[in-house]
């Protein structure tokens, strides 16, 4: 599975405007919308909302995974956003969340989902990775950086 195939290139933000966990759900899922692969954003907010009340998807280390699946999704789905500011994400080690990765699916997309989960995750414990996305300028150079990084 390669994030290239599933991170859709209008679904990439390198200055989120949102400072909280709902803020930056619904611009996540909005640029997801505009990308056409996600057809009811706001339920699809609400889902990611309700998933969080279960537990932060936060991970810690500046990084959060919110991920969901609806009836509404067609094919797995991904959005990243990086934000400068930091987003107040009830992340688990208490600090403000800079990386987003959304992740959307199916119901029936259980295994490929889990599998995009620990891909995502695997990459982001790599802090050389965490700040090359950090740092990156345009959705493009980001693009650029994951296709790299997806070879391995």
């Amino acid at each position: 599975m390669k994030l290239v195939d599933i991170l859709a290139p209008g679904a990439v933000s390198v200055d989120l405007a949102a400072t909280s966990k709902k803020e930056a759900l619904e611009e996540l899922c909005g640029l997801l919308a505009k990308a056409d692969k996600l057809p009811d954003a706001p339920a699809m907010v609400r889902t990611l909302l309700e998933r969080e009340a279960l537990g932060s998807t936060g991970i810690g280390q500046g990084v959060a995974i919110p991920h969901g699946k609806a009836p509404a999704i067609k094919a797995q789905a991904a959005a990243l956003g990086i934000s400068k500011r930091g987003v107040d994400f009830d992340a688990l080690d208490g600090e403000p969340v800079h990386i987003l990765f959304l992740l959307v699916a199916p119901p029936d997309a259980a295994g490929n989902h889990l599998k995009a989960l620990a891909k995502v995750s695997r990459l982001l414990k790599d802090k050389f990775f965490r700040q090359a996305l950090k740092d990156s300028k345009s959705p493009d150079e980001i693009l650029k950086i994951i296709r790299e990084e997806d070879e391995y």
